[in-house]
């Protein structure tokens, strides 16, 4: 069920790289670094045993978006070492992170992807949307973190579609590997430029339509390593057309049959929020219906935020966190730990 967000989007997203074209900063080098190899803060002993120092090598970020707080969105190409894929993955730190009560401390990662095809030729090359100052995700985050909402996020946005084909966030035979990509290279890449926890407390995806899909389908199938999602609008069957003659590598990246095996494993507990707008209809709520009254129980914890007169889109969609999806899984999440030194 692929909705056309890149066409939804593509009057936005053209503006916005207009004004990012504008912007005197664009494309200078962002080091977000800071505790990490050749750092002086690297000698510093960690505030606790999960929290994992910036692994380096450091990747060349370059700034595409600057917020009013004086942080910063950037972009590097990242040559996937495990996938063999190379694409492009937009990183924002929070305000928090530069504080030095927190600087040997980790922070939790909440990797967010697109719907649609990501968007990939789209004017200035915008391929994850979440990146965009129209959309204002980070605007928005840095307000719930005030409120009391949510946890001050490291906020990691790669592509997740090399071409214009439907990959699934899954390694298809004969194709490109793209759940490598998701679940281990880009998560190499946060772990090389940032403080990060060790354990999976420290991370989380969220998604819109076939990257709801993406995020929900990572967490049920590698829940050793990731803890939670936000699925909004989500798909809830693989459906690429790559999958034709591989029935047993799609049954083992549909998130039915992912959550009966974590079921009968008993474990580890994952946490869910689903979100639709009301304006969507049952053929996109029924299916979340279905799916959490079969699988939401035992280690499966699910919600639904319906947001009133809600469409199929990112704005709506993050109304439906400020409500209460995002609190779900900050809940659920790491914090950042402050020391005193």
């Amino acid at each position: 069920m692929k909705r056309p967000y890149a066409v939804v989007l593509a009057t936005a997203l053209a503006a916005s790289s207009v004004l990012l074209a504008g912007c005197s900063d664009t494309g200078q080098p962002v080091d977000f670094n800071a505790g990490g190899k050749g750092d002086g803060a690297a000698r510093a002993k960690p505030v606790d045993d999960d929290t994992l120092m910036p692994t380096g090598p450091k990747s060349d970020f370059r700034n595409t978006r600057t917020l009013d707080d004086g942080t910063h969105i950037a972009r590097a190409t990242l040559h996937g070492q495990k996938s063999g894929v190379t694409g492009s993955v937009w990183v924002w730190a929070p305000k928090e992170y530069g504080d030095p009560k927190y600087a040997k401390s980790g922070f939790p990662v909440l990797i967010a992807l697109p719907g649609g095809l990501g968007s990939p030729k789209e004017p200035g090359g915008v391929t994850n949307y979440w990146v965009g100052g129209d959309i204002e995700l980070q605007e928005n985050l840095t307000r719930w973190t005030a409120e009391g909402k949510s946890l001050p996020f490291l906020v990691v946005m790669p592509m997740l579609n090399p071409d214009t084909l439907y990959h699934d966030a899954s390694d298809i035979p004969g194709s490109q590997k793209m759940g490598t990509w998701l679940t281990e290279d880009v998560v190499q890449l946060a772990r090389a430029n940032f403080r990060t926890f060790k354990s999976r407390d420290g991370w989380a995806f969220m998604g819109s339509s076939s990257g709801g899909f993406a995020g929900l389908k990572s967490v049920l199938k590698h829940p050793e390593k990731f803890k939670a999602a936000i699925a909004s609008g989500p798909d809830l069957a693989p459906d690429s057309p790559l999958w034709a003659g591989h029935q047993a590598e799609k049954d083992a990246n549909d998130p039915a049959k992912l959550a009966q095996r974590l079921l009968r494993k008993g474990g580890p507990d994952v946490y869910l929020a689903f979100q639709a707008g009301s304006r969507e209809g049952t053929k996109v709520t029924a299916p979340i219906h279905r799916f959490r009254q079969t699988y939401g129980k035992g280690p499966i914890h699910t919600a639904l935020q319906i947001i009133p007169d809600g469409r199929h889109n990112a704005w709506d969609y993050q109304k439906g966190m400020a409500a209460g999806s995002i609190k779900f899984i900050s809940d659920q999440m790491k914090a950042p730990v402050p020391s005193g030194s």
